[in-house]
């Protein structure tokens, strides 16, 4: 028989899959970083991990251009096998990772797999030694012909797509300096890239480990990916599943040990693009339209708050001073000190003092 899980059951299970509210752990021990930990704001990568229980040497991490071309966090061994990881699957799959840079290299004959080498060759024989992305940017426009380049209105500026830019720096091994704005590549002194991908940065078991129960379709969406090259790349070990009357699947090791996965509990300040919320299920995660339009606009995220494992609110941070300020929108009865005790926690992590909490019931 098919087991049946319940949405409580699908929300713990992620919670405790992705270690959230871990008091103590290592990069080497932290699941999040076998997929990648989006790094994108103040409040990103860094604080992902700390609400996992990592506080991350220098030295320990790479910030690499990767998946959806965001900037994510890897460790800095596993490097070879991230190159083959996030590899564009197909042809297929890279003109639709690329977007609308496609168009124009097919209408010249280039294949898009063919464009990311030539971009990465170039980009390689350009970036010796540390330099901004929009130096970089203006030499790859001085030596790449039209079909790679597009008018950009708001810089009023001919230059590169931006999504093969970004899918080509890893290619040409290149790294993001951490901290940047704007960002600053480097190369990463000799990486070459895995010739397979090893099995733990595998990133289609990634999202089931860490994300599921899951279909292709839900994969795909999180990498930008076509929905037939996903299934070409369904693991054999996955299990069929059942989430409320929906056929999904869970990697066999993660269905076995269901009944022993405990209740979430805690309060956390998630970062607008912490993993949890990256799952591409979100009616399942924010059942109400409105409040999902509110958690996901299309432009300047808020953070959410996750209290036992559930969406229970919003929240935005203001920097004053030294100090911060921070807002929270509560769509769920929390109790204020759990809330005030994760601002501290976030306001620490910034090296800066809580000035004020402001909670709107």
């Amino acid at each position: 028989m098919t087991p049946t899980l319940t949405r409580r059951q699908v929300l713990d299970l992620r919670v405790h899959a992705q270690q959230l509210g871990r008091v103590a752990g290592d990069p080497a021990d932290t699941a999040v970083l076998d997929l990648g930990v989006q790094d994108t704001g103040p409040d990103g990568g860094r604080w992902a991990l700390a609400l996992r229980g990592v506080d991350a040497r220098d030295g320990e991490l790479a910030t690499l251009w990767t998946l959806r071309g965001a900037p994510h966090l890897y460790r800095r061994a596993d490097l070879p096998g991230v190159v083959a990881a996030t590899a564009p699957f197909s042809e297929a799959d890279a003109a639709k990772r690329v977007f609308d840079a496609a168009k124009p290299l097919r209408a010249a004959g280039i294949g898009t797999l063919e464009a990311l080498d030539t971009v990465a060759a170039t980009m390689r024989s350009v970036v010796s030694a540390p330099m901004v992305k929009g130096e970089v940017s203006g030499r790859l426009t001085e030596l790449l012909p039209a079909p790679y380049l597009r008018h950009c209105r708001p810089c009023d500026a001919t230059h590169l797509f931006e999504q093969p830019f970004r899918l080509a720096a890893l290619r040409a091994g290149l790294e993001l300096e951490p901290g940047t704005s704007p960002p600053v590549l480097r190369p990463v002194p000799g990486l070459t890239p895995a010739t397979e991908v090893p099995p733990h940065l595998d990133v289609v078991r990634g999202y089931l480990r860490l994300l599921g129960p899951a279909t292709p379709a839900l994969v795909a969406g999180y990498l930008d990916a076509p929905v037939g090259d996903v299934r070409a790349r369904w693991p054999q070990d996955a299990v069929e599943v059942t989430v409320d009357g929906e056929r999904r699947w869970l990697l066999a090791e993660d269905a076995a040990r269901l009944a022993g996965v405990p209740p979430a509990r805690g309060v956390h300040l998630l970062g607008p693009f912490d993993l949890f919320l990256q799952a591409r299920d979100r009616p399942l995660l924010v059942a109400d339209p409105a409040r999902a339009k509110t958690l996901w606009p299309v432009l300047g995220r808020p953070g959410a708050v996750l209290a036992d494992g559930d969406v229970a609110g919003t929240w935005r941070p203001r920097k004053a001073g030294a100090s911060l300020v921070v807002a929270v929108e509560l769509w769920a009865p929390v109790a204020r000190e759990q809330v005030v005790t994760a601002a501290e926690r976030l306001a620490a992590s910034r090296g800066v003092a809580l000035r004020q909490l402001a909670v709107t019931d």
